[in-house]
């Protein structure tokens, strides 16, 4: 009777996004604020995200994905140890809080433009649904951090905005498909998400 080859895991990238930028937020490996260790560190996650997303929709997990996730954990633990040089505790002067790791909206819809003219549906979807997450963090309706849930930003704009909740719930939901469920995405759904963004937005207001 034949018999299959082990069964491989699926491993979810934006999952593994997550736990990267969770890993670099801890205290011990903060750089100076505003200093171009921080940005470059902000932008070494999101590239992070964007190639496990391209190797995992064209391996779908298998061998390959596992031989890119390894080699980015050696990387990520190598540049968290990197920025950790030099960090020392001051027994007068408290630990300061670690800094946000929040990209602007204008920053997350460029990315959007970006794969959208470069045919990427499921990460321009991904990129235009955290812009609308950014937007409402500007205006003090949501707390953007690094490992919350869409399920938190729901119940968060629910709180804060009810009229808005509905279109909020919309966009996330077309974001969830996408990215999570790995339903297809195309022009159309990107459109969708924009319009509905909008309407979140419309429905908040002017609040800052």
């Amino acid at each position: 009777m034949p018999t299959s080859g082990p069964a491989v895991p699926d491993v979810d990238p934006d999952r593994v996004h997550e736990t990267i930028e969770r890993i670099l937020a801890r205290p011990e490996f903060a750089p100076e604020p505003r200093s171009w260790v921080e940005r470059a560190r902000d932008e070494v996650v999101e590239r992070f995200a964007e190639l496990l997303d391209t190797v995992f929709a064209a391996d779908a997990g298998g061998a390959l994905g596992w031989a890119i996730v390894a080699v980015l954990t050696a990387i990520t633990v190598a540049l968290a140890i990197w920025f950790s040089r030099g960090v020392r505790s001051d027994p007068v002067v408290p630990a300061r809080s670690a800094p946000s790791l929040r990209r602007s909206a204008d920053d997350w819809r460029s990315d959007a433009a970006t794969h959208e003219a470069a045919g990427r549906w499921r990460a321009a979807l991904r990129c235009r649904w955290r812009a609308l997450v950014a937007d409402l963090a500007g205006r003090g309706l949501v707390e953007e951090a690094a490992g919350r849930t869409a399920g938190e930003y729901r119940r968060q704009v629910a709180a804060a905005a009810p009229a808005a909740a509905d279109a909020f719930d919309a966009a996330t939901a077309l974001f969830e498909d996408a990215w999570y469920g790995d339903r297809p995405a195309d022009a159309a759904q990107a459109e969708r998400l924009r319009a509905l963004s909008e309407r979140t937005l419309e429905g908040v207001g002017s609040r800052q």
